[in-house]
């Protein structure tokens, strides 16, 4: 909606847009996994964790290795390891590389910009395997960059939506750096974006991590976990209560 009704639109607006797109994404995503994963449980059934902190990693290929997991082991099962994966050169696994990410983009949608959204990953891929090998702050720059960029495509409607959206990005057109009204979009949501990248960060693991390593906290912090997510509970039930309905993105899969 934010998207929608914005007026004056500038280069920062889309970087909002993106990182609004990527944190949309994978709360829906990793939600859906997570109730699948605890309802599992509540029948005895113990199925693995789908999304595994995603943004934290340094590389593409490590991303996938994060997000939805049990799509990217079914694609490396039935279709990159039948095809011969790596044991046939390189040449050949470029190859393999670029049909199974055609075939990923296809598999969430006959749109132009799925396809094209499975190639750029086959791409940036391909070019980790030949030419990046290093870690450290820049990885995770380049990482964040481009993936980024990879979600603008996918949560287009349409290719032209998503080349004027690319567009956008890179000041396309004229569009000015910054307007008013981005500044007033930036200031009234700063603090749910804040909260939402904390929240798609270990940033809680952490924390409960350092706690129990002192035991005169412990009991503290098992008493006030179930309290603190109640009351997330309970906010995020107010949130929904006062929107629209809005059902899972997944639902288009």
């Amino acid at each position: 909606m934010l998207f929608r009704n914005a007026e004056q639109k500038s280069v920062l607006f889309y970087w909002i847009y993106a990182l609004g797109c990527s944190l949309y994404i994978y709360f829906d995503f990793s939600g859906y996994s997570d109730m699948a994963v605890g309802l599992g449980r509540i029948f005895g059934f113990y199925f693995p964790e789908n999304f595994r902190y995603p943004f934290v990693s340094a590389s593409i290929t490590e991303f996938w290795r994060r997000w939805h997991r049990s799509l990217g082991t079914w694609f490396r099962d039935y279709v990159y390891i039948p095809l011969g994966g790596n044991r046939c050169g390189h040449g050949r696994q470029i190859v393999h590389i670029f049909i199974v990410w055609m075939l990923t983009g296809l598999w969430h949608g006959a749109e132009w910009n799925f396809v094209i959204w499975g190639l750029y990953f086959a791409v940036l891929i391909c070019a980790e395997k030949l030419l990046l090998k290093k870690e450290g702050i820049v990885s995770h720059m380049y990482f964040l960059f481009f993936i980024l960029i990879s979600f603008v495509i996918f949560h287009a409607q349409d290719m032209e939506q998503a080349v004027s959206d690319l567009g956008g990005l890179f000041g396309a057109g004229g569009l000015p750096v910054v307007t008013e009204e981005t500044l007033y979009y930036l200031r009234s949501y700063a603090g749910i974006l804040l909260f939402a990248v904390c929240a798609a960060l270990p940033c809680m693991r952490f924390l409960s991590a350092v706690i129990k390593k002192r035991p005169v906290y412990t009991k503290i912090w098992n008493g006030m976990e179930p309290i603190a997510l109640l009351g997330l509970m309970v906010v995020i039930s107010a949130y929904l209560v006062d929107s629209s309905f809005h059902p899972f993105l997944y639902f288009r899969f």
